[in-house]
């Protein structure tokens, strides 16, 4: 069902022109805006201070534009972004929406608990696509709704899993949050025993030196040959980089959802995954992943072992993580964020 009354403002991460990779807020501003909405977006800057206020420019410019507002909320910079633009929506009397991300929000608010529950007090409505931080934040907010993030499912061609071989795919960005070393470490750990073991590694370097230290691992470990950095590509192409490889490592220290191990299941890769924040809520252990602790590249190792070898487990997680997949779809999650829409609109919250 399409509408034309609404006006929006999402206020986040659009940088897609700079990494290739679009953000969440990114594509549902996209599909908003097919959907029938105005749809106005900030910001495509990548410096700091030049992307705050290109934010309070869109807010003012577009004020008597845009009826309602989305701001995404995150740790660091990103959260001084979102308290800023919450604090100006206020004085403005736009209603707005919360939707809180990130696996080291929590982290944050025990360091800044009053800035963080100053915020969660400002807004008209909190959303979150995290079970995981829904639980946490409720003490604070007991309205904040679970909305999880989406895929287009017919982006992405499923493969059956039932004799996987050694190529592996990692799909993050070379960031320390997304603890690419552990990857490395873990085919280091294998390499002897599996000869013919290959990872590719997907995503855009964030600039924090984590890239660089990826690439003396695989010197200082000789796998030049059997690891490579392939960068960022395209959302249309995911489906075909990951459709080269049977298993896939989600090595992330923090994490409030997951869109790429969603990726991987939809192609049907045996996933193996940290277990931390929402993943232990998400992917279910030896059914449709097995999860490992964090910054255990012994415990990684022996998964993908166990894939490689275990009769029936493959087919088993490969099948499961499609299924699993099927559940997140934008056609079943856009109408639920449309009902919040109309109930802002219609001055509910």
């Amino acid at each position: 069902m399409a509408f034309s009354r609404g006006s929006i403002l999402f206020i986040g991460n659009f940088l897609s022109a700079h990494f290739m990779t679009k953000s969440v807020s990114e594509e549902m501003a996209i599909m908003f805006k097919e959907r029938g909405w105005v749809v106005y977006t900030t910001s495509q800057l990548r410096n700091r201070i030049l992307r705050l206020l290109d934010m309070v420019i869109t807010i003012f410019r577009y004020k008597n534009h845009f009826q309602f507002s989305i701001i995404e909320v995150y740790s660091g910079w990103a959260f001084i972004w979102a308290f800023t633009c919450a604090l100006l929506l206020k004085k403005l009397e736009k209603p707005f929406i919360l939707t809180l991300h990130g696996g080291g929000l929590i982290t944050f608010y025990k360091k800044y608990p009053y800035w963080v529950k100053s915020l969660l007090q400002l807004a008209n409505l909190i959303t979150t696509p995290s079970k995981f931080l829904q639980e946490f934040f409720l003490k604070f907010r007991s309205d904040i709704i679970y909305i999880p993030n989406g895929i287009l499912l017919e982006n992405y061609y499923f493969l059956s899993k039932k004799n996987p071989k050694p190529v592996i795919a990692w799909l993050r960005a070379f960031h320390e949050t997304y603890n690419p070393k552990m990857a490395i470490d873990s085919i280091y750990l294998l390499a002897n025993q599996l000869h013919d073991i290959h990872l590719q590694m997907i995503g855009p370097d964030k600039k924090d030196g984590s890239k660089e230290m990826v690439e003396e691992l695989i010197a200082k470990y000789n796998l030049k040959s059997k690891i490579e950095l392939v960068g960022p590509v395209d959302k249309k192409d995911v489906s075909n980089w990951l459709n080269k490889s049977d298993i896939f490592l989600n090595t992330t220290n923090f994490e409030s959802f997951g869109v790429s191990v969603l990726e991987a299941a939809a192609c049907g890769l045996c996933i193996v995954t940290t277990n931390v924040g929402e993943l232990s809520y998400l992917w279910e252990n030896e059914v449709d992943a097995l999860l490992v602790p964090p910054n255990d590249p012994e415990a990684m190792a022996a998964a993908i072992q166990r894939i490689l070898t275990e009769p029936g487990l493959a087919a088993r997680l490969s099948a499961n993580a499609r299924k699993k997949a099927e559940q997140f779809v934008w056609s079943f999650i856009l109408p639920q964020w449309e009902k919040i829409f109309i109930e802002v609109l219609q001055n509910n919250y």
